[in-house]
C-alpha cells in the first residue's frame, strides 16, 4: 500500500504551510495565551479557503475531503498551534453537524457567517450529570404551539463565551430515541450564558442555562430519533481533536529536537547522550504509528461517515501520543520547555485536555473492546429483576 500524499495533497500542504509561515508565525506565542477566539485568523483562513474544506460547495464550502482538513490542521499547527483550532472549528466542529443536517434557511442564516470567520458556533452537549454518559442528558425541549420550551444546563462548551449561536443536545422524550438537537441564538430570552471559567489550557467556557427558553420550531436541527445521526457526525468532530493532538505532539517533538541539537552540556550537544537518543526514538515510533491510524480513519471516512472503531482507535492513539510526546519534550528542554516563553508547555496542556474532550480515552477503549468481542458492554448498573421474574 502507498501511504504517500498525492501530488495534489502535497501541493495543498505546501500552500497551507507557506500561508501559515507568512501570516501566522509572528504572533503564535501571543495568540496561544489569548483565550479569545481568534476571529482575525478565521477571516484570513476564510480568504485562503481553509474554512469549510469539508463542506459541500452548494453550502458555501470548498467541497474537499476530511484528509484535506487533516492536512490543513497539521500544517497550521506546525507554525501556530493555536490557529489549528480555527481549522478545527471551520471543518470538524458543530459546524459540520449543522452543515450535514441543517435546513437550507438555517444554513443561509448562520453558516455563511461562520465560514466567513465572523461568527463562532458552540456545542452544548455535556451536563453536570451527563458527560461520558451523554444519553443521561436532562435538558428538555417541549413543544408549545409553534415553539419549543427549553430547560436545563450545559457545561464545558468550547467557544461558549463568544458564540453567537449554540447547537444544543436536548431531550424531546424518554430514552435514546427521544434525543435530538436545537439551535439557540445567544440573545434568546430565557437563555443565559454564565461567567467565563478557565480550563487548564487557558481556554474559557461558560455554563449555559435554559430557563423556559422559548425558541421557534424552525430552530429544531434534529428532532426525536436524531441522536444516532448526531453521534455519527460527532465521529467527524473527533477526527479534528485527533489531528490536533498529534500535530501538537509533533510540534513539541520538533522543538525538542532543535533544542537537543543545539543545547550543550558537559561540553557536547544533548543529542549525543544515549538517554535522550532513546527518548527521541520512542517519540518517533509513537508519532509514526499514530499518524498512520489517523490517516486510515480520515481516508476511509471520506468514503462515507467515519468508522466508529477506526475513529476510536485513532483518537485514543493520537491523544495518548500527543500528550506523551509533549510531556517528554518539556522534560528534554527542561526549564526552557516549562517556561511560558515556549509553546511546548502550552501544547502539553492542550493535549491533556483532548484526552478527556470528545470522548475520554477510557470510553474509547470500551468501544474498541466491544469491537474486539463483537458485543455490547453496558456500563450502567444492571436493573434489579422484578419479584415476578425472580419467581
Amino acid at each position: 500500500m502507498n501511504f504517500d500524499f498525492t501530488e495534489e495533497q502535497r501541493l495543498f500542504a505546501d500552500s497551507v504551510r507557506k500561508f501559515a509561515q507568512a501570516q501566522l508565525a509572528k504572533d503564535a506565542l501571543k495568540r496561544a495565551h489569548d483565550p479569545k477566539f481568534p476571529f482575525d485568523v478565521a477571516r484570513l483562513m476564510s480568504q485562503q479557503g481553509l474554512m469549510g474544506i469539508t463542506i459541500p460547495e452548494k453550502d458555501g464550502g470548498q467541497g474537499g475531503t476530511l484528509m484535506d482538513a487533516v492536512i490543513a490542521i497539521e500544517q497550521t499547527a506546525a507554525i501556530c498551534p493555536r490557529s489549528a483550532d480555527v481549522v478545527q472549528f471551520g471543518n470538524f466542529g458543530p459546524i459540520r453537524t449543522f452543515a450535514e443536517y441543517g435546513r437550507d434557511f438555517q444554513k443561509k442564516k448562520w453558516l455563511a457567517e461562520c465560514l466567513a470567520g465572523r461568527m463562532v458556533m458552540s456545542l452544548g452537549m455535556s451536563e453536570p450529570d451527563a458527560g461520558s454518559a451523554v444519553t443521561d442528558l436532562k435538558t428538555s425541549a417541549k413543544p408549545d404551539g409553534k415553539n419549543y420550551i427549553v430547560n436545563g444546563t450545559k457545561v464545558f462548551s468550547t467557544f461558549s463565551p463568544e458564540a453567537a449561536v449554540f447547537l444544543i443536545y436536548v431531550r424531546y422524550g424518554p430514552g435514546v430515541g427521544g434525543i435530538g438537537s436545537v439551535l439557540v441564538e445567544r440573545d434568546t430570552p430565557g437563555f443565559t450564558v454564565g461567567a467565563p471559567q478557565e480550563f487548564m489550557s487557558g481556554e474559557l467556557w461558560s455554563e449555559l442555562h435554559f430557563d423556559n427558553c422559548r425558541i421557534p420550531a424552525e430552530n429544531v436541527l434534529l428532532g426525536p430519533s436524531g441522536f444516532k445521526k448526531q453521534m455519527a457526525s460527532f465521529n467527524v468532530e473527533r477526527l479534528g481533536n485527533t489531528a490536533r493532538s498529534l500535530a501538537f505532539g509533533r510540534y513539541c517533538y520538533e522543538r525538542a529536537r532543535e533544542h537537543a541539537g543545539s543545547r550543550q552540556q558537559f561540553g557536547r550537544p544533548l543529542a549525543e547522550f544515549q538517554g535522550l537518543q532513546w527518548k527521541f526514538a520512542d517519540m518517533a515510533i509513537k508519532l509514526e504509528g499514530a499518524q498512520l491510524l489517523l490517516y486510515r480513519a480520515a481516508a476511509n471516512a471520506d468514503k462515507g461517515l467515519p468508522s466508529a472503531y477506526e475513529t476510536a482507535v485513532a483518537k485514543a492513539a493520537c491523544n495518548q501520543t500527543g500528550f506523551d510526546v509533549a510531556h517528554e519534550a518539556v522534560q528534554i528542554m527542561g526549564a526552557a520547555g516549562y517556561s511560558k516563553s515556549s509553546l511546548v508547555e502550552y501544547c502539553m496542556r492542550r493535549c491533556r485536555g483532548w484526552m478527556i474532550a470528545g470522548g475520554s480515552i477510557e470510553m474509547l477503549k470500551n468501544r474498541i473492546a466491544e469491537h474486539v468481542f463483537d458485543r455490547r458492554f453496558d456500563q450502567r448498573v444492571p436493573k434489579p429483576k422484578s419479584s415476578e421474574a425472580a419467581e
